[in-house]
């Protein structure tokens, strides 16, 4: 690092400058202080670790930066819940220079700004690797938190957005040829994904009985929510929507999407989220399957077929 810790907080604070009007004390002090709202607090935490979730040599420090909040976004969102404050506390190496840090807090701030996010402090510390590891609280009407735990039978099942773009996008970011312009659309999937904050609530709006963010493979995580419900779900592989340079394999088991998967009561409601997200915010909302009483998960073919389907994606432990 080419600058001291002091001068190093003294540029980020004028990075994260203009907090809203409910934040009391923001960067600079021991702990940050902010106004409570009138709702139930939804809270979540995640890290990008170097090595494991980027490589500064194929990620920009901004793209890098951007994504730590908006993984932290999404899973605010998969609530039905409204970001309000996050904090990061982020881990810098020997390697990195002070320019780089700027960089990387211009992207968590271009990600906070899109969606009313105020960073209102942190920690920075040295060790042997970058680690950026961020809080997010937020916001919902008391007893309107959507959990994994609502799906019921006869619910269907949706998912927003396309799917596996992401893990296309990191199979490609290695190459060694230009990317064509869908590999680059792939590659954006993976460095800068989206947070579905304003869809969220969409879905919420037109009674999604459970929700949960696709970030580490469409069967690992629907298996989470089946878990959590009690039940079992059907998925149909022809309407899987499979994302730019991405495979079928991809779309189900890849991770990072970040794409909102969620049940609805009926297809009366699929049909009123679908045109509100399609007029709202150009994003289409798919039907993909069905919630079904029992338990287990079963892909069905173009021919009807059924196979059992594992819960394959993405463990950081495996």
């Amino acid at each position: 690092m080419d600058v001291s810790e002091r001068a190093l907080l003294a540029a980020i604070a004028r990075v994260l400058s203009g907090a809203g009007p409910d934040v009391v004390v923001g960067v600079g002090d021991d702990a940050a202080v902010v106004a409570p709202g009138s709702g139930e607090l939804v809270l979540t935490t995640d890290a990008l670790v170097e090595g494991s979730h980027f490589s500064r040599s194929t990620a920009s420090a901004r793209d890098i930066g951007y994504k730590a909040v908006a993984v932290n976004l999404s899973d605010i969102a998969a609530m039905g819940a409204s970001p309000r404050y996050a904090l990061c506390a982020l881990t810098l190496s020997d390697a990195v220079e002070a320019a780089w840090v700027m960089e990387l807090f211009g992207g968590m701030r271009e990600a906070c700004d899109e969606h009313a996010l105020s960073l209102v402090g942190g920690n920075v510390a040295r060790g042997s690797e970058v680690t950026v590891a961020v809080a997010v609280t937020g916001e919902v009407a008391p007893g309107r938190a959507i959990t994994r735990a609502g799906a019921r039978a006869g619910d269907r099942l949706v998912v927003t957005g396309t799917l596996g773009g992401a893990a296309a996008g990191l199979r490609l970011s290695t190459g060694r040829t230009p990317p064509t312009d869908e590999e680059r659309a792939a590659i954006m999937r993976h460095v800068r994904p989206t947070a579905r904050v304003g869809e969220a609530g969409v879905l919420a709006r037109f009674g999604a009985t459970a929700m949960i963010d696709v970030s580490d493979g469409l069967a690992l995580d629907l298996s989470r929510l089946c878990a959590s419900s009690g039940v079992g779900a059907q998925v149909w592989l022809a309407a899987v929507p499979i994302g730019p340079a991405a495979s079928l394999d991809e779309a189900i088991g890849g991770g990072e999407d970040y794409e909102l998967l969620a049940t609805l009561p009926d297809e009366a409601a699929v049909a009123a989220a679908r045109g509100e997200l399609a007029e709202s915010f150009g994003v289409p909302l798919i039907e993909i399957g069905s919630i079904r009483e029992q338990l287990g998960m079963v892909a069905v073919d173009a021919t009807g077929d059924e196979a059992p389907l594992a819960p394959a994606g993405w463990d950081h432990f495996a």
